[in-house]
């Protein structure tokens, strides 16, 4: 259930017609999906989810699209949000991802989720070897 009601008429106001026809434009698609609805009984919080999503998710980056997809559902699976899930995992699909990546994803989550809570308890120092080194100066 949720915590927050969705506007009636969320397009009269001018600043979350502008995200949602960015959203339009950005996806090249009509469909206004519940997140960004119900985002919109905050029109500033909508605008800087938007911002923050697009920035990431919809700007060409050196990870491709289905590897960004396929990355946010697995923080979502660790993070407990079904919303997220569904929709990436979705979106995952819709990029080319078949059952069998997301079979060896889920398997992945399970196994470094798994592998987190043994080492959160036994807390083994990190190998000198796996810290972060400086770049060279150049």
């Amino acid at each position: 259930m949720s915590t927050v009601s969705p506007p009636a008429n969320p397009e009269s106001d001018p600043r979350v017609k502008a995200v949602f026809d960015d959203i339009r434009a950005t996806r090249g698609d009509d469909f206004i999906n519940n997140v960004w609805r119900y985002l919109a009984f905050d029109p500033q919080l909508l605008e800087e989810m938007w911002r923050d999503v697009k920035s990431v998710m919809a700007t060409p980056t050196l990870l491709d699209p289905k590897t960004k997809e396929l990355i946010y559902a697995a923080v979502s699976i660790a993070n407990n949000c079904e919303y997220c899930v569904h929709s990436h995992l979705a979106a995952a699909r819709a990029k080319g991802a078949s059952e069998a990546e997301i079979a060896e994803l889920i398997r992945i989550v399970s196994t470094a989720g798994r592998t987190n809570h043994i080492l959160n308890a036994i807390r083994p120092p990190v190998d000198a070897a796996f810290l972060a080194q400086e770049p060279p100066h150049g």
